[in-house]
């Protein structure tokens, strides 16, 4: 047989599309090694990333906290899911009796005690507070405890002084300032 160019082309000769194995496996083993070059670049971007989401987290709830003491008269607690420790997750609920304690929720009673907002633990994060403290209770105003306290967010492992440590500011009078993890709040 004879193609309109000049070339003989037998049907026992047959065009083959598509890669080999070995094509295919140098692909794999060239992706491989990029990736495994590429990986450590990224963990301080997931770092930056975890503190940043639970800053924004704690910021969140801490606005929360405030607006709810404003529309519920006070006592609003914003507390260490264990009581201790903010890296366990926090949670908001209004202290209706004013004891300082959540007490048993019962959603049939007005008011009453239940969780208003929960947030579960943070994973690869350290949270700590300057000075140390597991709750704070904002009055109709919408003030955190009248003290100035700090929230330092850093990536596990790491301290303050870590280029993704974020700190948040907490004012005497309820403001809130998102700062660097090292820098001190005013």
């Amino acid at each position: 047989m004879h193609s309109m160019y000049g070339s003989t082309f037998t049907p026992a000769q047959q065009v083959q599309h598509g890669f080999t194995l070995i094509e295919t496996l140098v692909v794999v083993a060239i992706v491989a090694v990029l990736a495994a070059l590429a990986g450590p670049s990224f963990t301080p971007m997931i770092e930056r990333w975890r503190v940043r989401d639970a800053t924004e987290s704690i910021q969140s709830s801490l606005y929360y906290t405030r607006s709810e003491a404003i529309k519920r008269g006070g006592n609003v607690v914003i507390k260490a899911t264990d009581g201790t420790n903010w890296n366990s997750g926090w949670s908001v609920f209004h202290d209706a009796n004013g004891n300082a304690a959540q007490d048993t929720c019962d959603a049939t009673k007005t008011p009453n005690e239940c969780d208003l907002k929960v947030t579960a633990a943070m994973p690869q994060v350290t949270i700590t507070t300057d000075p140390a403290r597991a709750t704070l209770t904002a009055n109709r105003w919408g003030s955190l405890g009248g003290a100035q306290l700090a929230l330092t967010v850093t990536p596990k492992g790491s301290d303050a002084s870590s280029p993704n440590a974020l700190k948040l500011c907490l004012s005497a009078g309820g403001r809130i300032k998102q700062k660097k993890g090292s820098e001190a709040c005013d």
